[in-house]
């Protein structure tokens, strides 16, 4: 295991800092057949109007169930961009700390980057989409605080090589954060499997892709319990709303449907790219392991306007480095996807 130590990591006003304490906080049992006079809440019954439990304790234990990890290695946050957020206020000092990212990849590490006032080092991944481990240790000095490696990775939708991830595990001295968002799709491990063994490594997963829940705003990063520690004295506290955890809670406990919706999505994924492989205008299909394909074509932009006449929304990745000419395409229901291919084929 590879001794990492945290508080040093921590910016000095949070390591010193108290959390608010709610009323919620302060007195846990809140389930029971009580009066509940402290919270200043509206007292008529209506089943919201109490607030939920800041903790989220029942949502913990499935998910610590449901994935082996101790419910004390997870924090929840208000989507994974909360938990994101939370990251840069606990760890990194404004106008004087740095970030890694690994472009092309998801756009918020530098929005929060940037709304943070930190630094951002960006290392374009190499032209197979792969990190270049020798210019981030390179570019790594001791500003830089974290890491983010989104794999599989948003756009590109490829896993990173694990013996790449395992030599920065290995090196880096910051915190390596892995946003796993579309993990259920890859035939790959999650790197949940390392997590007691790099203390450094932080987890992002979410409830947003594969669990069908985006309108939540469901995230859940797994760590180190120090580093949860941490997060967890300056989240809001009541960032989790009592809609948000009760059906999380549904959704889980009908794990048995998401892992069907998963091998639907697969087998879809499947037919299209082999249906797309015979679209003219397609120059590449790059290998996925997420619910999306990026495929290169002649003039994206072109392409993107004439399949939004027909009602086709897809995302035109050109901006992005290394997308020159690339389109992003979610893979849909069966019916979706056929009535995609078949505007395809009149383009």
């Amino acid at each position: 295991m590879r001794t990492v130590d945290i508080n040093k990591l921590v910016r000095k006003n949070v390591l010193a800092m108290e959390s608010y304490s709610s009323a919620r906080n302060e007195f846990k049992d809140f389930d029971q057949n009580l009066i509940f006079l402290d919270a200043n809440e509206n007292p008529f019954e209506n089943g919201l109007n109490r607030y939920p439990d800041p903790k989220q304790k029942n949502l913990k234990k499935m998910l610590s169930e449901l994935k082996n990890i101790p419910e004390n290695q997870i924090i929840l946050g208000n989507g994974s961009d909360e938990l994101l957020d939370l990251l840069f206020r606990a760890f990194c000092e404004p106008n004087q700390d740095s970030v890694i990212t690994l472009p092309p990849t998801y756009g918020m590490y530098s929005v929060l980057a940037n709304l943070n006032a930190i630094e951002n080092k960006e290392i374009v991944l190499q032209n197979d989409f792969e990190p270049n481990v020798d210019l981030i240790l390179k570019a790594t000095d001791k500003t830089t605080k974290i890491l983010f490696l989104c794999s599989p990775n948003n756009p590109t939708g490829n896993t990173f090589s694990e013996d790449k991830i395992q030599i920065l595990l290995e090196n880096f001295s910051g915190l390596i954060l892995i946003d796993e968002a579309y993990i259920d799709f890859s035939n790959k491990e999650s790197w949940l499997k390392k997590i007691d063994e790099f203390p450094n490594l932080i987890i992002l997963q979410t409830l947003s892709k594969a669990y069908g829940l985006a309108g939540i705003r469901l995230g859940i990063l797994y760590a180190n319990p120090k580093i949860v520690t941490v997060l967890d004295k300056i989240k809001p506290p009541y960032n989790v709303n009592k809609l948000s955890q009760e059906k999380a809670l549904e959704r889980i406990e009908n794990y048995n449907a998401v892992l069907q919706e998963i091998e639907v999505i697969l087998s879809e994924r499947k037919k299209l790219i082999a249906a797309l492989n015979t679209i003219q205008f397609i120059e590449k299909i790059y290998n996925s392991d997420a619910n999306f394909v990026l495929v290169k074509v002649d003039d994206a932009e072109k392409r993107y306007k004439q399949l939004l006449k027909k009602g086709i929304v897809i995302r035109n990745r050109s901006g992005q480095e290394l997308c020159e000419n690339c389109l992003r395409i979610t893979i849909g229901t069966e019916k979706e996807n056929q009535q995609l291919l078949e505007i395809l084929k009149l383009l």
